[in-house]
């Protein structure tokens, strides 16, 4: 086997608060938040001069977790559109499984969450749903049905 386990995945934002306050209504719990610099950093990502703050947050199961990190030094660039549609290289969406995907999209809408398309009914497998949320970060929703 080459690998144990997918551990987390990274999404760098500039609103922190605002996009852990998203996935904490989502459902994932925030394990926890603490800055982060020094020469450690800087060789595993090959940026110099590295200060940002990471929040790290985990899936109900404990299995999934999320990493957001706001770089205070040096500042997050941005490499395409905050809407960047579907088809755009590169990672898209996180996708979750949820328990009611109509009650999902209504708390996250609070958070200024909007459906990028509409839920749609996948045979009678699913619910599906992509929502876009802060900083344009998108997330996937799957409703099992049956």
């Amino acid at each position: 086997m080459t690998i144990q386990r997918m551990d987390n995945v990274l999404i760098v934002v500039d609103d922190l608060d605002a996009v852990v306050a998203f996935f904490v209504e989502l459902g994932m719990e925030l394990e926890g938040t603490m800055p982060i610099e020094g020469r450690w950093v800087e060789r595993i990502i090959g940026v110099d001069d590295v200060r940002q703050d990471v929040a790290m947050l985990r899936t109900p199961d404990g299995h999934g977790r999320i990493e957001l990190a706001k770089f205070h030094a040096p500042k997050a660039i941005r490499s395409e559109p905050v809407d960047a549609p579907a088809n755009t290289l590169g990672i898209r969406r996180v996708m979750f499984a949820v328990d009611d995907i109509e009650a999902v999209v209504t708390r996250l809408r609070t958070h200024g969450a909007e459906l990028v398309g509409e839920v749609v009914r996948y045979e009678d497998v699913y619910l599906l749903a992509y929502v876009r949320g802060p900083e344009g970060i998108v997330v996937g929703l799957a409703e099992q049905l049956g």
